[in-house]
């Protein structure tokens, strides 16, 4: 007889922005509850994204966010700090006999069988909610550190390096929340 695994789905969001945190969710849930609904976080509305996301911590069987700074995105770099990410909470869930999917092409160093996928949160709907999870709980924490620096608008563009956003570091210098190996500001 086959060994029953649970199944978790680990994503991350804010790897590309020049400021704020990175983000990665861990996610269990039965297949049952996720709705066909569910994609990347990034092929849906915000709106579906908030709704999903409350579907999702309602019927989740555990969940949880691993969170690192900027500060410690610019000692550890980014991809090392996405890692770290997701080992906070896959750590944070306390999962036993697991069967992790990953989004990407890496995986954190935990104690369980982790499973790779390059476009995972495209594919593997269980991989989706965990990349809904980390978008929506990063775009709540860019809102809060708007409310301390509005002149970046953050609220806005999350912290990703649009036109207005690099305008807007030009013109007032960058605030703590702001990634300082991250180009352009490390050319600044």
């Amino acid at each position: 007889m086959e060994k029953k695994y649970t199944i978790v789905g680990i994503d991350e969001a804010g790897r590309g922005p020049l400021a704020g945190p990175v983000v990665a969710a861990s996610v269990i849930i039965e297949e049952k509850y996720l709705s066909e609904k569910i994609n990347d976080s990034k092929q849906i509305s915000q709106n579906m994204r908030q709704i999903l996301y409350e579907e999702i911590l309602q019927n989740a069987l555990k969940y949880s966010v691993g969170i690192v700074s900027s500060n410690e995105i610019d000692k550890l770099n980014i991809h090392n700090a996405t890692l770290k990410a997701m080992k906070k909470s896959f750590d944070a869930i306390n999962c036993n006999d697991c069967k992790v999917y990953v989004d990407g092409l890496f995986a954190p160093h935990i104690d369980a069988n982790c499973i790779t996928i390059k476009h995972g949160d495209r594919l593997v709907p269980i991989i989706s909610a965990a990349s809904i999870v980390a978008k929506v709980t990063r775009d709540k924490i860019m809102i809060e550190i708007d409310r301390e620096y509005p002149e970046y608008d953050f609220k806005k563009h999350k912290g990703y390096p649009t036109k207005k956003h690099i305008e807007m570091i030009k013109k007032y210098g960058i605030c703590k929340y702001h990634r300082k190996t991250f180009k352009p500001i490390s050319l600044l």
